[in-house]
């Protein structure tokens, strides 16, 4: 099977060796080449566009940053849906739009084209140790075809409905980190200003039953002054912005979430720090 990567950002790297590593054939696209380097240096070969990608490989794998990326890579003049053809999967893992999911799909469906989205949970560390949580939607069959794939690159791979509900899974996923990253930054917050050791207050509430996978893998990094992303907070705050969209939608009060939109806002847009990882937010409250 020959595998399309398009996207070697920190996520897609990690994720593009564990395919090297499991044997499987792999083509990269990214719009910089200087940052495909890495991963080409692992064994990936080279296409020049989306379009030249998808002449040359029998599944397209996806993530990149942001909506308006995912509708380049797809609809643009030089986009995968200029050349991929009918028995093609191609398999959207960028944290996007369900709505957007849902019309790839449809234009897929057309052209005979199988398509599932699958948006992935688990940071830098997850993509680089292939034990990505994958949250998947589409159809059954197409997922049994494709779980070997996405086995390669996670741990816990779940379909969870049709199309778009992979997307609504990220989502909740979202909603969840929202709090336990607000959490953690205000714990240490609250133990700096009351003189605590902020080392054995992280080892503390991480052996009770305030442990969290943000204290787990952001404490210490904040904690050695590493604000490096895993996960950068612009992408974060994106992911915050459609998961309220589709609350609305849904007609579902996520109070929470909004604090914690404009908070990241505060970061990314009033601070510029959208480039620090999602720890990054404990620097709302330096004095």
């Amino acid at each position: 099977m020959k595998i399309g990567f398009i996207g070697t950002g920190v996520m897609g790297t990690g994720m593009i060796k564990n395919l090297i590593k499991n044997d499987y054939d792999v083509t990269v696209y990214n719009r910089t080449k200087a940052h495909a380097k890495d991963a080409m240096d692992a064994g990936a070969k080279w296409a020049d566009s989306p379009k030249a990608l998808a002449e040359s490989v029998d599944v397209v794998l996806t993530i990149v940053g942001f909506p308006q990326d995912v509708e380049e890579v797809y609809y643009g003049d030089d986009g995968l849906f200029q050349s991929a053809k009918a028995g093609q999967t191609l398999i959207e893992m960028t944290t996007s739009k369900p709505s957007l999911e849902e019309r790839i799909a449809k234009t897929a469906d057309a052209k005979g084209i199988k398509t599932l989205d699958a948006p992935v949970s688990g940071g830098d560390v997850g993509a680089k140790n292939g034990t990505l949580t994958i949250m998947v939607g589409g159809e059954q069959d197409v997922f049994d075809e494709m779980k070997p794939v996405l086995s390669a690159m996670g741990s816990n791979v779940n379909l969870f409905g049709g199309h778009g509900k992979g997307q609504h899974t990220k989502m909740a996923n979202q909603i969840m980190i929202a709090g336990t990253m607000t959490g953690l930054s205000e714990m240490l917050a609250y133990g700096k200003a009351a003189g605590l050791d902020l080392d054995a207050l992280v080892k503390t509430v991480s052996q009770g039953s305030g442990d969290n996978w943000s204290l787990d893998n952001y404490g210490p990094r904040i904690l050695a002054g590493d604000f490096k992303p895993g996960f950068a907070a612009k992408h974060f705050l994106k992911d915050l912005r459609i998961a309220l969209q589709e609350s609305e939608k849904m007609a579902v009060p996520m109070p929470a979430t909004e604090k914690a939109k404009e908070l990241y806002e505060k970061m990314v847009d009033q601070m510029n720090l959208g480039n620090d990882g999602t720890q990054g937010l404990v620097k709302l409250y330096e004095k």
